[in-house]
């Protein structure tokens, strides 16, 4: 019998069935290309508007950028929300497959194309800053989240997992 890998060893990204794997490789590309242009992420962050971003990027300097992930042209087309996530960030991005044709996606957003190993952006989103209170509450979201994910990895058992995943 194989030796089984410890809880602490597997990866623990917040998935709860929605994401196609096409969305979820172009979580990982995107998120090595934030990753190299400094910002952190975090996946599946609940937002107080009640709406949950696919990515949520911080930058040191506090700007927060939002990427909506969309895997296929009917699921861009079926998505009627994508507009509310400008409230919660600086910049607002798509980030699709190569499948995906770029020109359906709107101009006032940022694009990126992704895979599972990487991204390059196509097109950078224009800025539109939020309001400090909004600000605030986007970050103690994204510290508390981050927080009680790495929690979650150290010890599994210590708690259920909290409304900030």
């Amino acid at each position: 019998m194989p030796p089984r890998t410890p809880l602490l060893m597997l990866p623990r990204a917040p998935q709860d069935g929605r994401q196609s794997e096409t969305a979820l490789f172009v979580a990982r590309g995107t998120r090595r290309l934030l990753r190299r242009l400094g910002f952190s992420t975090l996946t599946e962050l609940p937002l107080l508007s009640g709406r949950r971003a696919d990515i949520v990027a911080l930058a040191e300097d506090g700007r927060v950028h939002i990427v909506e992930i969309k895997s296929s042209i009917a699921d861009f087309r079926a998505d009627v929300k994508w507009r509310d996530y400008r409230a919660h960030c600086d910049r607002l991005y798509f980030a699709i497959p190569q499948s995906v044709p770029t020109e359906i996606m709107p101009p006032d957003a940022g694009l990126i194309v992704a895979d599972a190993y990487g991204a390059e952006m196509l097109r950078e989103a224009p800025e539109h800053k939020i309001a400090a209170a909004t600000r605030r509450a986007v970050l103690m979201r994204f510290a508390h989240a981050a927080a009680h994910r790495l929690h979650g990895l150290s010890d599994p058992e210590a708690t259920a997992p909290g409304p900030l995943g």
